[in-house]
């Protein structure tokens, strides 16, 4: 089969490049920098000329407008990018009878009041632009009569691009004190796992007769205060006094979610996969950043 990325060059993108190394089917990545070949998703002709040179029988969906704080004043654009372009690609490959492996996020709740894991068929109250772009996007893509996957995701992290976790890292390591919001919960997930449960999905035609949402987080829960200790720990900075704080003390243009775990049983009874918790796959990838 062949399988094109999008948004290959971003955290996700770049794990699904290591994963797919010795995968039987073919990869084509794509990204809008240099060193990969170019496509423009926000433009249907240009995704339909690249389904058919390259006969593509799968997209996978890692490219998106991630910024949620720039995104409540930069326009449409975060619109087309997360709502327009996952349409173009749904429907590309419903004209091709393909499938669209589509990346979401926690950032579709957060408006009501909750404090157990979100379900797939939790009704979507986004606070800020980003989520609302992203229903949207999923919204698109569930309308276009395409086969699709998507999977939502919390709190992403990699060796890759700009994270919480390489932040924190560098903030823990040159500041003697560092104030963090104790009263966000949610759960950290390493693009590492992500990239493995979609390439075991698509590598093993998992998703036959399994069209829908699905959520996949790391296992556990914590804040960003919590997640912020944990890495200044496994990164050996523990002479930074880090202290819990109120999220009001870190002015937003939009309100994050204050619970935004994910409940994660469909993906692993559907699939059959286990799910690592979240301070082991934080120990394996501070490790990596460590090593190189």
């Amino acid at each position: 089969m062949n399988i094109l990325v999008t948004g290959a060059n971003g955290q996700l993108g770049n794990e699904i490049q290591l994963t797919s190394k010795n995968s039987k089917d073919s990869y084509i990545f794509t990204d809008v920098c240099d060193g990969y070949c170019k496509l423009d998703i926000t433009n249907i002709e240009d995704i339909r000329k690249a389904v058919a040179e390259n006969s593509i029988e799968c997209i996978i969906n890692c490219a998106a407008w991630t910024n949620v704080d720039s995104a409540e004043s930069a326009g449409e654009i975060v619109e087309t990018l997360n709502a327009k372009a996952p349409e173009n690609l749904a429907i590309a490959m419903k004209e091709v009878g393909g499938l669209l492996v589509h990346v979401s996020t926690d950032y579709v709740f957060g408006g009501d009041p909750y404090n157990v894991p979100c379900k797939e068929d939790q009704k979507g109250t986004p606070t800020g632009v980003y989520g609302l772009t992203k229903l949207h996007g999923e919204q698109n893509i569930q309308n276009s009569g395409a086969k699709y996957i998507i999977i939502r995701t919390s709190w992403l992290y990699s060796e890759f691009g700009r994270n919480f976790v390489k932040t924190m890292m560098n903030l823990t390591s040159t500041k003697s004190e560092l104030k963090v919001v104790f009263d966000q919960c949610g759960t950290p997930t390493y693009a590492g796992d992500l990239a493995s449960v979609i390439f075991d999905i698509v590598e093993n035609r998992k998703y036959e007769g399994n069209d829908g949402i699905y959520h996949f987080s790391n296992e556990g829960v914590c804040s960003w205060y919590d997640f912020t200790i944990k890495i200044a720990e496994l990164a050996g900075n523990t002479k930074c006094d880090i202290q819990p704080c109120h999220s009001d003390e870190f002015p937003s243009p939009v309100k994050r979610p204050s619970y935004s775990v994910l409940d994660k049983t469909k993906l692993k009874e559907t699939f059959g996969i286990k799910i690592p918790y979240w301070t082991d796959s934080l120990k394996k990838c501070i490790s990596n950043m460590l090593k190189a």
